[in-house]
């Protein structure tokens, strides 16, 4: 009998995940999704291994027809010489032309921006989760909030019956 593929849960720990930007999710409404590569150096590379970055108030931009993530701190690898990267550089992301042009074309609007969502390896190449997201405010935020505590109530009273 062969064995019938499970399906992941979301609670479960996917080891190609490298970083969730959690407050992307919190602070933006997600609109739409796009996966890039990005262009590291051979030391960024081996922090990124050993889970170094964090995203901070990290962003992407098009510039000049080319894609480019900011604000990304990968630390210096510890065991790297003084060839080791900068840690707070632009670094390119890899995307299709008509990709690029089309978010180009949707950050144009009023309130929207990149926002990076997940950080991940995808057949041993490192991966960016692009997220073309809208700010909330403050009154979505409490609304989100109201919304996920009541549905863990419910939650509760079904399982205390």
């Amino acid at each position: 009998m062969s064995k019938k593929p499970t399906r992941k849960r979301p609670t479960q720990r996917d080891d190609n995940l490298i970083l969730r930007n959690k407050k992307a999710f919190h602070e933006f409404e997600i609109l739409e999704r796009l996966e890039c590569g990005i262009e590291l150096t051979g030391t960024e590379v081996k922090s990124l291994r050993n889970r170094k970055v964090n995203f901070g108030q990290a962003f992407a931009l098009v510039r000049g027809g080319e894609l480019f993530l900011l604000g990304l701190h990968i630390a210096p690898y510890e065991m790297g010489n003084r060839l080791n990267h900068d840690p707070d550089r632009r670094r390119r992301l890899l995307a299709h032309r008509r990709e690029i042009h089309k978010l180009a074309q949707r950050t144009e609007q009023r309130g929207l921006t990149l926002v990076p969502l997940r950080l991940y390896w995808k057949d041993g190449r490192c991966k960016v989760e692009l997220g073309v997201a809208r700010g909330k405010q403050l009154h979505d935020k409490r609304e989100v909030k109201r919304e996920r505590d009541l549905k863990r109530q419910v939650e509760r009273e079904a399982r205390a019956r």
